[in-house]
């Protein structure tokens, strides 16, 4: 299945940032997925926390449902959380080495499907390195999405296991039975460090 790339999509977009390179490595259609090696410069974080034009690379995809789940990974970035009032700015740590994106969307329309939840469980063999929410976030560059900072120990071989929780909104009828149970997606890639 081929994916578009990054630098297309910004161009679509009409984003000034067309220098975005993407990195697509094969990906399965199932609840199950494999793909390469990835690997972010750490240097590609300006002063500012906000990314300089940066590799982003896929870590797979799946459908569920006529959803498209896509992953890809960035370096890791600056971000505001905003609940009603409250806001948490949320700087990237010294051990963060990549941002790790769920994109979530319809495969007929291309549509983004936001009011989801995502739960991301990165292990390297059997031991846990990363267990997180993936926040619901706005980009003016990658849109609608779930995303957080990760830090992964090393390089080598690592499995992904997200559980999509329904969205919670009021639904048009073509929505009104699907995505009505949490779903969960395994992957596994190899990352080559940052």
């Amino acid at each position: 299945m081929r994916s578009p790339s990054i630098a297309g999509r910004i161009q679509s977009r009409n984003v000034a940032v067309a220098a975005l390179v993407a990195v697509v490595f094969a990906a399965g259609c199932g609840s199950s997925s494999t793909s390469g090696s990835l690997g972010l410069p750490r240097s590609a974080l300006a002063a500012t926390g906000v990314p300089k034009a940066v590799p982003m690379v896929a870590v797979g995809q799946a459908v569920w449902q006529g959803m498209r789940i896509r992953v890809v990974a960035s370096a890791p970035v600056r971000f505001v959380v905003v609940t009603g009032t409250h806001e948490q700015l949320v700087k990237p740590t010294a051990k963060d080495n990549m941002h790790l994106m769920v994109m979530l969307n319809d495969v007929q329309t291309g549509m983004a499907i936001p009011y989801a939840s995502v739960w991301a469980t990165i292990k390297k063999g059997q031991r846990i390195v990363y267990d997180d929410r993936q926040w619901p976030m706005l980009s003016k560059y990658m849109g609608v999405h779930y995303g957080n900072n990760v830090a992964l120990p090393g390089p080598g071989s690592y499995s992904l296991s997200l559980l999509i929780g329904p969205p919670q909104s009021a639904r048009h009828m073509e929505y009104a039975n699907v995505w009505r149970t949490p779903h969960r997606v395994n992957m596994t890639f190899h990352w080559a460090g940052a």
